[in-house]
């Protein structure tokens, strides 16, 4: 059979959610594909320039889940769709924010998008460098925190038995270390709570900072 870079990713992305990054090789993909390793490799040189091409695949897909449902969404609203559309786009694979993270982006579909919500921020006033700074400590926020979701919950509602929040209340003196205690269940349970209000905090931050324009509408023709 004759197979192609894009035959090759999504493979690898197929398989990513059967054994999970640290288990998929070139090989495997190889043995799923039907051919000879050293066809996969003529593709992709090493298992970066795989994974660079399927997190390039992953962000790509995922892109029209990136933006506010209503075009004429004020600032924040585009920042926030940004932020939980790309984590949805992250929990849709096993691993998957641990296979995008350190990738090269092989096309620029997923950029297009990011361009058109930075523009939307420039119009509300946004420097440029805020604009950078805000999007990409969003993008960090999200990629961060659902690594740790993902080790936490290897597979959706299976919860690692090395986080059992009680086991680990249990080494922790109630004297000692009273916040950490409490803490357990906030940073270990309830993801979509604690993402959203990450989140907000980085929003009122952004506000508080650039003092953005709330509302602009846009010119249109007659």
């Amino acid at each position: 059979m004759k197979v192609n870079r894009t035959m090759v990713a999504r493979a690898g992305l197929k398989l990513l959610n059967e054994v999970g990054l640290e288990q998929l090789t070139l090989r495997l993909i190889g043995s799923k594909l039907n051919v000879q390793a050293a066809t996969i490799y003529w593709h992709f040189k090493s298992k970066q320039e795989l994974l660079d091409e399927m997190a390039t695949t992953v962000l790509a897909e995922g892109a029209h889940g990136l933006l506010p449902k209503k075009a004429d969404a004020v600032w924040d609203a585009w920042v926030v769709a940004f932020g939980t559309g790309l984590r949805k786009t992250l929990l849709a694979y096993r691993d998957g924010a641990k296979t995008v993270a350190g990738t090269r982006l092989t096309n620029t579909e997923y950029m297009k998008t990011v361009e058109r919500i930075g523009s939307e921020l420039a119009r509300h006033g946004f420097t440029m460098r805020q604009t950078a700074i805000l999007l990409s400590t969003v993008y960090d926020y999200t990629l961060s925190l659902v690594m740790e979701e993902q080790v936490v919950f290897p597979q959706p509602g299976e919860r690692s038995s090395q986080y059992d929040i009680e086991k680990r209340n249990a080494v922790l003196d109630p004297a000692e270390f009273p916040i950490l205690r409490q803490s357990g269940a906030i940073l270990f349970d309830n993801f979509d709570r604690r993402y959203k209000e990450g989140l907000q905090l980085i929003v009122q931050g952004a506000a508080q900072q650039a003092k953005p324009r709330k509302t602009i509408r846009k010119k249109t023709g007659r």
